[in-house]
C-alpha cells in the first residue's frame, strides 16, 4: 500500500484491517498497528508485515498469535501455505511485485481453507 492515501481510498470501498510494512510512509506507519488480530468470517487471524528470518518462523509466529486460526504474513514476497498444529501460517505472495518469486500470487481463505492462486500477468 506505502501511502496514506492508498488506505483512503480502500476504506472508502470497505471496511479494511491492516498492518504497516517496511516500504510504508510515515503517516501510514502511524496510521497502522505492527501486529493486529481480527475476527472475519468466523476465523481469528493474526496480521504482521515482516516475521523475520526463516528459521523458526512458523513457531515464532505461532508464539506471538495464539489462538488463531491462520497468520498472515508478507514482506518476503514468497508465497507460503504451511500447517502447524491447528493453524494456517499464510504468506500471499504479491498480485503486484513478485521479486523473487515465480508467479505473482494471492491467497484466498473461505471457510478456514486457504487458496493460493497465481494471477495472470
Amino acid at each position: 500500500m506505502t501511502a496514506a492515501s492508498v488506505l483512503e481510498v480502500l476504506e472508502e470501498l470497505a471496511p479494511v484491517a491492516a498492518v504497516h510494512g517496511n516500504m510504508d510512509e510515515p503517516a501510514l506507519r502511524e496510521a497502522l498497528p505492527g501486529r493486529l488480530v481480527v475476527e472475519a468470517g468466523g476465523l481469528r487471524i493474526g496480521l504482521v508485515h515482516d516475521a523475520r528470518g526463516a528459521a523458526g518462523r512458523h513457531a515464532r509466529l505461532a508464539d506471538a498469535f495464539p489462538g488463531c486460526d491462520a497468520i498472515a504474513y508478507g514482506h518476503t514476497h514468497i508465497p507460503e501455505v504451511a500447517r502447524v498444529g491447528e493453524t494456517w501460517i499464510l504468506n500471499p505472495g504479491s498480485p503486484t511485485e513478485r521479486r523473487r518469486a515465480p508467479e505473482h500470487t494471492m491467497i484466498v481463505l473461505e471457510g478456514g481453507e486457504p487458496q493460493l492462486v497465481s494471477l495472470a500477468p
